[in-house]
């Protein structure tokens, strides 16, 4: 009876070890992490120019799946399919991507559909508008975070914040250099006028960045006649096409298409001088970003070259 019970008990035994070593095997431990790794897997739609365009320097541009209609993406984030305007997102079309995070600014939308997302168990971020460096920063945190890249945000908040101060120091070079050159914008859209680009706009901002003063006193988008814009002389015009994919055109060309459209315009000191220059249409979405900071610094070292 002893020799039974003894006998058992070692078979229990082996029961136990074979049991254990079935847990710890490597096979074991590879399963686990696929979980995990499936967990932790980042599924993101980017909803507006200016989080896009932070997500891609924060070198984020695996994680996508989708971005809106506004947003560019180099050629080899091709696949990246691409979706409605960011103020009317489809959430039936997001959705069947399958994203864990949809990222957007302040106006995306509609909230009918930000809130089917989130009954879903999408997580959804809207970013606040970027008027200034810190706001700026701390959405390039927030992204930082949420797409676990913490040190590629140090580095990009410490990069924009170089850009930012070495623009300031053009702007104040040019505003030494005595009276502001005055800019005017125009966005140029197929089928309509130009219209003229005034206080509170985003060429408003990018103009004030670079030092120059922007000609247009009033507020918003006006459609201006020729013989307006002549009265106005602006120093420099700078032009935008409104359009979803990024202009082949060079700057020469557009220049030679609105002069032919507004004659009068060569009677400008812009037109005299050739001062007419484009704007990458994605400076003018998302507020204070990637591109605006770009684009402002462009025109502030064109205004220092006009001044030496």
């Amino acid at each position: 009876m002893l020799f039974q019970a003894t006998k058992i008990s070692l078979s229990k035994v082996v029961v136990i070890v074979s049991a254990l070593s079935a847990l710890l095997s490597p096979s074991a431990f590879s399963a686990e992490t696929d979980v995990e790794s499936t967990e932790s897997e980042i599924r993101l739609v980017s909803a507006g120019t200016g989080v896009t365009e932070l997500v891609l320097a924060l070198d984020a541009g695996n994680e996508l799946v989708a971005i809106d209609s506004t947003s560019y993406v180099p050629e080899g984030l091709s696949h990246v399919a691409k979706l409605g305007y960011h103020r009317m997102l489809s959430a039936e079309g997001i959705i069947a991507l399958s994203p864990t995070l949809v990222v957007g600014s302040d106006v995306m939308g509609p909230e009918t559909t930000l809130n089917v997302l989130k009954q879903a168990h999408i997580q959804v971020v809207q970013l606040p508008a970027t008027n200034d460096e810190p706001q700026l920063m701390s959405n390039v945190d927030t992204l930082g975070q949420l797409l676990n890249r913490p040190d590629n945000a140090i580095k990009l908040k410490q990069d924009l914040h170089q850009q930012l101060q070495s623009l300031a120091d053009k702007k104040q070079q040019i505003s030494d250099a005595g009276a502001q050159p005055k800019i005017l914008f125009m966005l140029l859209q197929e089928g309509r006028g130009a219209r003229v680009g005034g206080k509170g706009t985003a060429a408003d901002t990018i103009i004030a960045l670079s030092g120059a003063q922007n000609i247009a006193e009033f507020d918003g988008y006006k459609s201006m006649s020729q013989e307006g814009i002549l009265s106005l002389q602006p120093d420099i015009i700078l032009l935008s096409k409104r359009s979803d994919k990024p202009t082949e055109q060079t700057n020469a060309h557009i220049a030679q298409e609105l002069m032919k459209e507004m004659p009068l315009l060569a009677h400008t000191p812009a037109g005299k001088n050739g001062h007419i220059q484009t704007l990458a249409p994605q400076a003018l979405l998302g507020g204070l970003g990637i591109s605006a900071i770009s684009a402002a610094d462009t025109l502030a070292s064109t205004l220092l070259k006009q001044n030496q």
